[in-house]
């Protein structure tokens, strides 16, 4: 049997079974919408939040609670818990700013800075992988609303992790592995709301709460599972980068950690639009394409229209066609405003 031959039959066996056309479409989806680079991005402002946000936090605390060195090890650590890993290096290489105003001041802009761009980049991320169009993406000064939004639930989640991981340290002296399987239940409970809310922010209206449910749960458990286990894989790669290239290492360990966050995230939100909106089986190696191929590829050139004025075409060339047992032949789809 030929290689092309062998492909085909091959690409037509993942397209009768839904156990493997489904993460094919999910994958073959966040290729199209390049969300790899979306994820580097919301890890790039991700990034230049962390650090003003670490040296504001340990410059207040340090304010107040000057008499109790020990409680303010404490909070940092727990807000660290978000980092595994390369939380402890965070700890003892975050210092305070001191206690002037002004030093303070620049720590608040920096991290004001970042978290809007964390906050834009997630925006831009979900009206892309939604496939919103662009003229039905909000502008100014609702955008820069979502965005106050999006940073306030953010901080609260920081807040909240900091909290719980304050009661399961706590918990732990009194019931043991109990208190820390119902924080890890709660948690995962605040989570998901967390998530479903800061979708609904960063994502245009034309998509429905209910639509965002599944994403942010998805999304949740992602998260969870990832603060278990996600450490080991940054340990893996990153164990001896600290030691060996000092501060570098751990801006490398941050970024790591941030970005595969970011990516997992954007994964599981493909995969609730993949379920949502029916985009499966796909074409592994077309032509010819599929009708949910030349649907996706619809959706992907609508979603660049920019004024509700224009008109878009998209057209399948005759050899590009449809595959075998498809309804629909035909080979054009056109939008009008």
């Amino acid at each position: 049997m030929s290689a092309p031959r062998a492909l085909r039959r091959l690409d037509a066996f993942q397209q009768r079974h839904a156990v493997l056309g489904f993460p094919v479409a999910v994958l073959k989806k966040f290729s199209d919408d390049q969300a790899g680079g979306l994820a580097a991005l919301i890890a790039f402002y991700g990034f230049l939040s962390v650090f003003p946000l670490l040296l504001v936090l340990v410059t207040v605390l340090g304010m107040l609670l000057s008499d109790n060195p020990r409680l303010q090890q404490q909070v940092l650590d727990s807000a660290l818990t978000e980092f595994p890993v390369i939380g402890p290096q965070l700890s003892g290489n975050v210092h305070a700013l001191g206690r002037s105003g002004f030093g303070l001041a620049v720590g608040l802009a920096g991290t004001l800075l970042g978290a809007r761009g964390v906050a834009s980049a997630i925006q831009n991320a979900m009206n892309r992988v939604w496939e919103v169009p662009r003229h039905e993406r909000p502008g100014f000064p609702f955008s820069w609303l979502r965005n106050l939004g999006v940073i306030g639930l953010i901080g609260v989640g920081v807040l909240t992790t900091t909290g719980l991981s304050g009661i399961a340290t706590w918990g732990a002296d009194i019931a043991g592995i109990w208190s820390r399987i119902a924080v890890l239940a709660v948690s995962l409970v605040i989570n998901v709301l967390l998530f479903w809310a800061g979708l609904r922010l960063a994502t245009a209206p034309e998509v429905s709460f209910r639509d965002l449910r599944l994403g942010a749960v998805l999304a949740a458990i992602v998260w969870q599972v990832l603060q278990a286990v996600g450490g080991y894989v940054v340990a893996h790669d990153l164990r001896h980068a600290s030691s060996v290239y000092g501060t570098f290492g751990l801006v490398l360990g941050l970024i790591a950690w941030l970005y595969l966050q970011a990516r997992l995230t954007l994964y599981a939100v493909e995969a609730d639009v993949v379920r949502r909106r029916g985009m499966w089986p796909r074409s592994l190696f077309p032509p010819p394409l599929t009708r949910v191929d030349r649907e996706a590829y619809d959706a992907y050139a609508k979603a660049e229209q920019r004024l509700p004025e224009t008109r878009i075409e998209m057209h399948v060339q005759d050899g590009a066609g449809s595959s075998a047992g498809d309804d629909d032949a035909s080979a054009a789809h056109t939008e009008e405003a």
